[in-house]
């Protein structure tokens, strides 16, 4: 009895967690790490329904089955996958795989194989029903609705990688209209850079220009003053200086003047 006790409790929760898959995305691993989570010992399964049912319940998808069973097999928090999944679980799948608890968000999903309003309204109704949150802002839908949104680019990019219109499923015309039309886009593109350089290499010489005339208002008052006090300063040394040659003249002008009047007063004596 404590043998099978002690089994017992050691034994891990078998939480069961379903979807398509599709575009594998972080939104994805975070409800599987929410239901991996659910107790300190968790086997997460994790069930993924094939081409066929998804197809015929969901729509197309863009990944195959193969390669959304193998996006989830290198999940982390994964421990096992169930391929081909069924649309609607049932008591028989439960027993069949040990399921103890179902995780997923609490929203109703609809059942479009016509047999309930939400697929999980078996689970809920038993007890065995988890609760996990969707996170906000990524999803498949979202992912396509991006790639619908850039088509062109994308086919572009691929065009330009060397893939053919006919793997893209594009006809001749519309390759060359793309083409084109991406011409004239990177054109555009170029034409606007080469406008933002010259708007900002105008930015600097106004810039400069304006620096240099604030300097030149700023500074004129004491480049004047400068000048002033250097011109007076030279104008006081060029009055001396004429003041001292004058001086000179004139001391050699009475000199003369003398000498001239002593010539006269002994020119009798010469007679």
């Amino acid at each position: 009895m404590e043998d099978q006790k002690q089994n017992s409790e050691e034994r891990p929760v078998r939480v069961y967690a379903d979807g398509i898959y599709d575009l594998f995305h972080f939104g994805h691993a975070g409800s599987l790490e929410q239901a991996k989570k659910l107790f300190p010992n968790t086997y997460l399964l994790v069930g993924c329904c094939n081409d066929e049912t998804t197809h015929n319940y969901k729509g197309k998808t863009v990944m195959t089955e193969k390669e959304r069973y193998e996006s989830l097999r290198h999940c982390r928090w994964v421990d096992e996958v169930i391929p081909d999944a069924p649309w609607v679980l049932s008591q028989e799948f439960l027993d069949k795989h040990q399921i103890d608890y179902v995780a997923h968000d609490s929203l109703p999903y609809a059942d479009a194989s016509g047999s309930g309003k939400d697929v999980y309204d078996f689970v809920k109704s038993v007890g065995k029903f988890k609760e996990t949150k969707r996170t906000d802002g990524i999803s498949t839908s979202d992912i396509i609705m991006r790639i619908v949104k850039d088509y062109n680019q994308y086919v572009m990019r691929n065009l330009d990688r060397g893939y053919t219109r006919k793997e893209l499923g594009v006809s001749y015309v519309r390759e060359k209209r793309l083409r084109v039309n991406m011409g004239l886009k990177r054109l555009r593109e170029r034409v606007k850079e080469h406008q933002e350089k010259v708007g900002e290499k105008i930015q600097i010489v106004t810039k400069t220009a304006t620096m240099r005339r604030n300097e030149w208002v700023e500074n004129a008052d004491r480049l004047v003053a400068g000048f002033l006090e250097r011109f007076e300063e030279g104008f006081h040394k060029m009055v001396g200086s004429l003041s001292v040659l004058l001086f000179d003249l004139r001391l050699y002008a009475e000199a003369n003047l003398n000498i001239f009047r002593e010539d006269i007063f002994h020119l009798p004596l010469l007679l």
